[in-house]
C-alpha cells in the first residue's frame, strides 16, 4: 500500500515537471511575444509626413505653394551654451522663454532629442545656421508650411494648423497624432482627405539610451510617404485680384460663376486679408488680431452672409407667377391698390416693371399668386398660397444649404407657413398683408451672394443650374470632379418663362435702374437691388445687384453685395458690370469707373454715423433709383440689426 502511494506521488511531481517543461517551451521556443516587446524598445517607428497637395486656379496659377522651413530640435545632455544670453539674441527669444523650452526638453529626456523652434523661415535659418556650430546639442530638421502667393481668397482657401484636442478625440480613424497639422477651414479643410496624401514609415534602431543607430534591415520594411493630390480650382487669379481691388475700403462680397459648369471664377469677401498671416509662427498672435477687428475678416461673406435680397428677388417673383399662371408678359399694374411706394410712373408691364424696378407691380403679381382661385382676404387663403408659392421658390436654391465645396455654408430663410404661425402664435392668425413684404424681397426674407449668383446662373442657362463649386479637378482639370458637381438641377419653371425676365433685366440696364452698368459690347443684363438697413435709414442701405453677360451666350454670372453702399445702381452695379467685363473681355476698358470704384469708400458704422465717401459724381446718362422701400405691417415686426451677416 505504500509502495502505490510512493508511485502515485513521483508521477504527481512528474507530471508537474512536464507541464514546466511544456510552458519553458511554449515561451521560449513557439510565442514571440517577448522577442517582439524587446524588438520594440530597439526598434522605433518614424511616421514620415508627405508633402501636402498644392492648389492652382484655372490658368494653372498657384494660390497655395508649400514653402520648406526648419524645425529645431535640442538634446539636452549634448547642449554646451557659453554665452546665454548671445544665445538667446541669435534666435530671438527672451531669457525666460529660453529657460522655459529647455526645462520641457528635460522633462521629456535629457538624451532624446525634443523640439526647440518650430517653423524657422529659411531667413532665419540662413542667418542661424553658422553660429550653430558653435552650439552643441542643437539640429534641424526641414519640414514645410503653406504659403500664398496671390495674397488673396483668405477665407475661401482656408488654412493649416495644429489639430486640436476635440478633433483627435472625434475621429472615427485615428489617422491623426497630436502636433500634427490639418486643414481647418475653407478649401483646405473641405478636401483635407485629398490634399494630405499618405504618410510613410520609417523603422530606425535605437540603443537603450534612445540615441538613433540607423535604419532597421536597410530599409526593407519602410514604405514611402505619398504627397497630397494638386487641387486644380475655377478660380481665375487674374479676375480675383481684380474683384479684390474694387472691394478697397468696403464691406460686402463679389460672387462669379460660369453658369455652364457651376465653376466659382471670383469669390470676395471684403475686408479681406493676407493668408500668410495664419501661416507662421506666430499664428496665435495673429489669429486674435483678426477676430478682434471690428469688420469681421474671418466671416466668408460668400457663403456666411444673410441679406435681404431687396428687388433682385422680384426676379423670382416673375419667374414662379409665371409657371402658376397667375402672371403673364403683358399683363399691366398700375399704382392703384397698392401701398408701396414707386419712383416710377406705373403702368408697366412685365418687362417694364422688371426695368424700372417697380413695387406696386411686384406687389400685386405676388398678391395675385397667393390668392389665385381661393377666396380672398382669408386667413387660410393666405396659408394655401404661401404655401405653394414657398414650393416654388424653394426650387431655385432659396433657404437651404446649395452644397458649394466650403464648410460653414449658411441656409439663410425662407419664411413657410409653420415659420408664421410661430411668430403670430397660432394659426389663421396672419394674412397676406402680414407678409406683403416679401413681394419686394424684404421682411424676413434672408439670402448669401452665393443664392443670389446661383439664381442669376438659373436665369443665364434658362432654367437649370449646377451648384456653385470651387473644384475643376484633382491633378489636372476635370480629373475626379465629385458627381454632385455635375448634375443638373431644374427650377421647375419653363424656359419660355425666363425670356420676357431676360429681356426686362436687359431693359433694366440699358434705360432702368442699373444703367451704370452698361458697358460698351458686354451687353450684360442684370436686376438692382437695395436691402434695408433700418438701424441707419435708407441712406445707408446695402447695394446689390446680380447679373451675367452676354445675353445670349452667358459666360459669367455676378453677385455683388456692398454694405452700407445705398442704392443698387450707384455701387454694386457698375462693380459687378468691371467685373463681367474683365472676364468676358480679358481686360478693363472702363478704366475711368474701374478708378472711381476702387477710390470709393464705404465702410460699417463702428459708433455713430457710418464713414461714407461717395465715388466722383456719375456721368449724366446714369439714373439714381430707388429699388425698395419699407412696407408697412398690420403687426410690425422687430427690426433688423445692422450687418445682419455679421449679428446671426
Amino acid at each position: 500500500m505504500l509502495e502505490n502511494r510512493k508511485w502515485v506521488i513521483i508521477g504527481v511531481f512528474c507530471i508537474v515537471g512536464l507541464l514546466y517543461l511544456a510552458r519553458l517551451f511554449y515561451l521560449q521556443v513557439l510565442d514571440d511575444t517577448y522577442s517582439l516587446g524587446a524588438s520594440k524598445n530597439s526598434i522605433k517607428r518614424v511616421i514620415e509626413v508627405p508633402y501636402r497637395g498644392q492648389i492652382y486656379d484655372r490658368n494653372n496659377k498657384l494660390l497655395v505653394d508649400n514653402t520648406p522651413v526648419y524645425d529645431l530640435y535640442v538634446t539636452p545632455k549634448k547642449v554646451r551654451i557659453t554665452d546665454t544670453l548671445a544665445f538667446c539674441n541669435l534666435m530671438n527669444l527672451t531669457k525666460s522663454e529660453f529657460d522655459s523650452i529647455m526645462g520641457l526638453a528635460k522633462n521629456y529626456s535629457s538624451v532624446k532629442p525634443s523640439l526647440f523652434l518650430r517653423r524657422v523661415s529659411k531667413e532665419d535659418f540662413a542667418r542661424i545656421q553658422d553660429a550653430l556650430v558653435d552650439y552643441r546639442g542643437f539640429d534641424a530638421q526641414i519640414s514645410s508650411i503653406r504659403s500664398y502667393p496671390g495674397k488673396t481668397l483668405a477665407n475661401s482657401l482656408g488654412y493649416v494648423s495644429e489639430i486640436s484636442r476635440k478633433k483627435l478625440d472625434e475621429q472615427e480613424y485615428p489617422y491623426y497624432r497630436q502636433g500634427d497639422y490639418i486643414g481647418q477651414t475653407g478649401l483646405e479643410s473641405f478636401y483635407e482627405e485629398q490634399l494630405r496624401g499618405r504618410r510613410g514609415v520609417k523603422f530606425m534602431m535605437h540603443d537603450v539610451r534612445g540615441i538613433n543607430k540607423g535604419s532597421w534591415k536597410d530599409g526593407a520594411f519602410d514604405t514611402l510617404a505619398v504627397a497630397g493630390k494638386n487641387l486644380i480650382t475655377g478660380i481665375d487669379m487674374g479676375l480675383q485680384l481684380f474683384a479684390d481691388s474694387l472691394m478697397q475700403n468696403k464691406v460686402g462680397a463679389i460672387v462669379a460663376v460660369d453658369p455652364a459648369t457651376g465653376e466659382i471664377l471670383a469669390s470676395v469677401s471684403a475686408p479681406t486679408f493676407d493668408p500668410n498671416l495664419l501661416s507662421t509662427r506666430v499664428f496665435s498672435k495673429n489669429y486674435r488680431e483678426l477676430v478682434k477687428n471690428p469688420y469681421k475678416p474671418l466671416i466668408n461673406r460668400p457663403i456666411m452672409a444673410s441679406y435681404r435680397p431687396g428687388s433682385t428677388f422680384k426676379l423670382i417673383q416673375a419667374l414662379v407667377a409665371q409657371q402658376d399662371g397667375t402672371l403673364f408678359p403683358g399683363t399691366v399694374y398700375g399704382h392703384a391698390g397698392s401701398p408701396m411706394r414707386c419712383h416710377c410712373r406705373g403702368g408697366n408691364d412685365l418687362r417694364g416693371a422688371i426695368g424700372n424696378s417697380c413695387n406696386p407691380y411686384f406687389y400685386q403679381v405676388f398678391r395675385r399668386m397667393i390668392y389665385n382661385n381661393l377666396e380672398k382676404n382669408t386667413f387660410k387663403a393666405s396659408a394655401i398660397g404661401l404655401a405653394k408659392w414657398h414650393e416654388r421658390v424653394e426650387k431655385f436654391g432659396i433657404g437651404q444649404r446649395l452644397g458649394v465645396d466650403l464648410p460653414s455654408e449658411l441656409r439663410g430663410n425662407l419664411p413657410d407657413v409653420p415659420y408664421y404661425d410661430r411668430m403670430y402664435k397660432g394659426a389663421n392668425r396672419w394674412k397676406f398683408s402680414y407678409v406683403s413684404s416679401l413681394s419686394i424681397g424684404e421682411g424676413e426674407l434672408l439670402i448669401s451672394p452665393l443664392k443670389l449668383v446661383n439664381l442669376a446662373a438659373s436665369i443665364a442657362n434658362r432654367g437649370w443650374y449646377i451648384t456653385p463649386h470651387y473644384v475643376k479637378g484633382f491633378g489636372k482639370a476635370g480629373a475626379e470632379v465629385p458627381q454632385e458637381y455635375l448634375e443638373r438641377h431644374e427650377t421647375g419653371v419653363e424656359r419660355q418663362y425666363f425670356l420676357p425676365v431676360i429681356d426686362g433685366m436687359r431693359r433694366a440696364v440699358v434705360s432702368g435702374s442699373a444703367k451704370s452698368a452698361n458697358l460698351y459690347g458686354l451687353d450684360m443684363c442684370g436686376k438692382t437691388g437695395t436691402s434695408q438697413n433700418a438701424k441707419y435709414g435708407h441712406k445707408y442701405d446695402h447695394s446689390i445687384f446680380i447679373g451675367f453677360a452676354p445675353m445670349n451666350d452667358p459666360k459669367i454670372a455676378v453677385a455683388v453685395f456692398v454694405e452700407n453702399a445705398g442704392w443698387g445702381g450707384d455701387v454694386a452695379a457698375p462693380i459687378a458690370a468691371l467685373v463681367a467685363e474683365r472676364y468676358v473681355k480679358g481686360r478693363t476698358e472702363a478704366k475711368h469707373l474701374a478708378n472711381r470704384m476702387r477710390n470709393a469708400t464705404y465702410l460699417p458704422p463702428l459708433s455713430g454715423v457710418p464713414t461714407y465717401k461717395k465715388p466722383v459724381p456719375m456721368k449724366k446718362d446714369t439714373i439714381r433709383r430707388r429699388d425698395t422701400v419699407s412696407v408697412p405691417t398690420p403687426k410690425p415686426l422687430a427690426p433688423r440689426p445692422f450687418m445682419t451677416a455679421i449679428q446671426r
